[in-house]
């Protein structure tokens, strides 16, 4: 758009009031910003009325007198009728109000149904001559609809006519004026049109593209404004507003001499945010436990924005996602008469730590009707400090497993701006060595016992993308099933790397997630890396990497799932620390581990999920896995030793349905040797 730097103002500007604000735009909460109950369209008819107003009363008494009882004397009490302030003063603005001449006995309505008949209808300037622009006058004359050379009219039809011409959006002014001629009245309209537009400045848009508004006006440029058209343009403004859920909107326009349309943007921004805690029973104001920043530095709001309630909604998720609120909501209120906005957030506090007990499915045990039964009991504190900070601990006791965890997670370390949280994780473990050693052919039990300690640190980096860094420390080693060590299996296998009763290892860890929109089967991608480190010699020095995705895509009413993974190991690892293959999360049909182990794997699964009743699905699936011929290269062989294939498949069908914990999951499938299996699983396969 041209710029106008050389144009200088010499009239006063003509204030155009704005068009009505929506019920349901937030902007009313603001109560100084007022705007006129009126379109621009029928703020210029009311101008039209107030310029005929001031020419009827600038008229002689003598003069009015004579028009009235004129042979004319309906049509000029059609001009009466929109011109009388004193006849207008009880009427609503859309009712008509015929002048009566003194000693009338007519009513209202018997003027208004009154016909007279018209010779000719012209249209001209305020005074009274042709206009220079043709296509302006073919406007207004296109306009008309009732008001027709040769034509008996009504007060009513010249009003409406009148009106007609102000909507083209064309004309600032038009007044109706019977002229009695030789041949007959002869009906003016007296029109004004609007400038040529020639500039435009717009104030107060602080997050209103520009282009926006440029491409908004563009087409208008060196035409005569059209106030219909300018109406369409302001109406686009608030609903790029309104569909952003930010509180702003046109609240004023003015047109300048010289064709410079002046648009007045009112955005509310955000004064001022406090956080005001509620009792969970009575709902009214209370001492809080949670330091009211822990809550501020989660908000993406913050002062000086202009207030998005879109933006207030997933600052409001985010609070939840702490899991320390039960309810939480934001109130925007006006600033005084600053024109911002002050946010109140109520939150209400769950209860912060307690005790709790469950049960659960170890996918480790594959036989006995009741060996993969676990229980567990556990305390949690849920804000430490009132920052938000967790701290677990739980027992899981099973027959033969069982876990022993300390857990302390700061979600966001002080300070940082990067959203980075750490865990300290101490954790004693004994879980059973079947995955990779299988049961003992003498049915002794063996387990692998577990000492772990580490540190991690998280963040997002991208949006769907976080990462994770750690340094944990392992010592691991074999028992049989009266918890004495033991270096060998029963196939004189070795279980450990180093041969000593246990393996020493600290690991540098790297982890990389994709998340896609989180609804079930969404897309899905981590790698994972682990770096053995020799800090001393007899440490393990080994690399680990592991890989898995997952692509969900709906055909209709089902949806297809596909699954791949794999990974590698370098270095000198323990035996129990080899990928197993086979079971509920990766060769359906085969027990767990019983496909083989290895340095190396691959898994891939395609599976086709459909509705049946309300919550409960259908599934058809496949799975395929391999260890790539790596099974020996594991130190002792311990797939070999035990015969297992190294590669496998398995397919079957299912039915789940959803829960709190996710989809609960019933197969059955067979695998490539014609044995069929049951699988019962939580969650979505990995």
């Amino acid at each position: 758009m041209q710029r106008n730097d050389g144009i200088r103002f010499t009239s006063s500007p003509l204030r155009i009031p704005l068009q009505p604000v929506r019920k349901h735009h937030p902007i009313p909460l603001f109560s100084n910003l007022q705007f006129t109950p009126q379109t621009l369209l029928s703020s210029t008819i009311a101008r039209a009325k107030s310029a005929i107003d001031q020419f009827v009363g600038n008229l002689h008494p003598k003069r009015r007198t004579t028009l009235i009882h004129s042979k004319c004397s309906l049509l000029c009490s059609a001009s009466l009728a929109l011109a009388r302030p004193d006849d207008l003063s009880a009427p609503a603005a859309s009712e008509t109000v015929v002048a009566q001449p003194k000693g009338s006995h007519s009513a209202t309505g018997r003027h208004e149904e009154e016909r007279v008949l018209i010779s000719e209808v012209w249209v001209r300037n305020k005074d009274g001559e042709e206009l220079e622009r043709k296509d302006l006058e073919n406007e207004a004359l296109a306009a008309l609809k009732a008001c027709r050379p040769n034509s008996a009219l009504t007060v009513r039809e010249v009003q409406e006519d009148v009106h007609r011409i102000i909507s083209s959006g064309y004309f600032c002014s038009c007044m109706p004026v019977a002229v009695d001629t030789r041949d007959g009245i002869r009906l003016l309209f007296q029109v004004e049109p609007n400038q040529d537009f020639q500039g435009l400045v717009c104030e107060g848009a602080n997050v209103l593209p520009t282009k926006f508004i440029e491409d908004s006006f563009r087409d208008g440029y060196g035409k005569i404004v059209n106030i219909r058209r300018l109406d369409e343009v302001i109406d686009s403004i608030n609903d790029w507003y309104m569909e952003r859920g930010l509180f702003g909107m046109v609240s004023g326009v003015e047109i300048l001499s010289g064709g410079i349309i002046r648009l007045q943007v009112s955005e509310a921004e955000v004064n001022n945010i406090s956080i005001r805690f509620l009792d969970r029973k009575t709902g009214e104001p209370t001492v809080g436990k949670t330091k009211p920043e822990t809550i501020l530095r989660q908000l993406t709001t913050k002062k000086g924005q202009v207030y998005s309630m879109l933006q207030g909604k997933r600052d409001v998720d985010t609070v939840l996602t702490m899991g320390i609120m039960e309810d939480v909501s934001i109130v925007p209120q006006p600033a005084g008469d600053t024109g911002k906005v002050d946010l109140t957030m109520n939150v209400v506090e769950r209860v912060s730590g307690g005790f709790s007990a469950g049960g659960g499915i170890s996918s480790g045990i594959t036989s006995g009707p009741l060996s993969g039964l676990i229980g567990s009991f556990a305390y949690s504190h849920r804000n430490v400090f009132g920052r938000n900070q967790k701290l677990n601990v739980s027992l899981e006791r099973g027959q033969i497993d069982s876990i022993f965890r300390i857990n302390y997670t700061d979600p966001w370390i002080e300070g940082d701006d990067k959203r980075t949280s750490r865990s300290v994780m101490i954790q004693n473990s004994r879980m059973p060595g079947t995955l990779v050693h299988g049961n003992q052919p003498d049915n002794s039990s063996l387990t692998i016992s577990r000492v772990t300690a580490g540190i991690e640190f998280s963040r997002p980096f991208r949006p769907k993308w976080s990462g994770t860094a750690g340094l944990i420390f392992q010592h691991a080693g074999a028992r049989d099933d009266k918890g004495n060590p033991i270096i060998k299996d029963f196939f004189s296998s070795p279980l450990t790397s180093s041969g000593n009763t246990h393996d020493d290892t600290l690991l540098a860890k790297f982890e990389c997630v994709y998340t896609g929109s989180g609804d079930p089967g969404s897309s899905m991608f981590v790698f994972n890396m682990e770096q053995g480190l020799p800090v001393l010699p007899e440490w393990l020095f080994f690399n680990r990497v592991n890989a898995r995705a997952r692509k969900g895509l709906d055909i209709g009413p089902a949806r297809f799932l596909l699954s791949v993974s794999g990974g590698h190991v370098v270095g000198n690892f323990s035996p129990h620390e080899a990928f197993a293959i086979g079971g509920t999360n990766s060769v359906r049909g085969y027990e767990e581990g019983a496909v083989g182990s290895g340095r190396s794997y691959a898994v891939g699964s395609g599976e086709i999920a459909f509705p049946l009743l309300g919550p409960l699905e259908g599934a058809i699936f496949a799975d395929y896995g391999t260890d790539l011929g790596s099974g020996p290269t594991v130190p002792g062989d311990p797939a070999g030793a035990r015969l297992k294939p190294g590669s496998g498949y398995g397919y079957g069908v299912g039915i789940r349905v959803d829960s709190p914990l996710g989809p609960l999951r019933l197969e059955y499938a067979f695998n490539d040797r014609k044995t069929g299996r049951f699988h019962f699983g939580v969650g979505l396969r990995n």
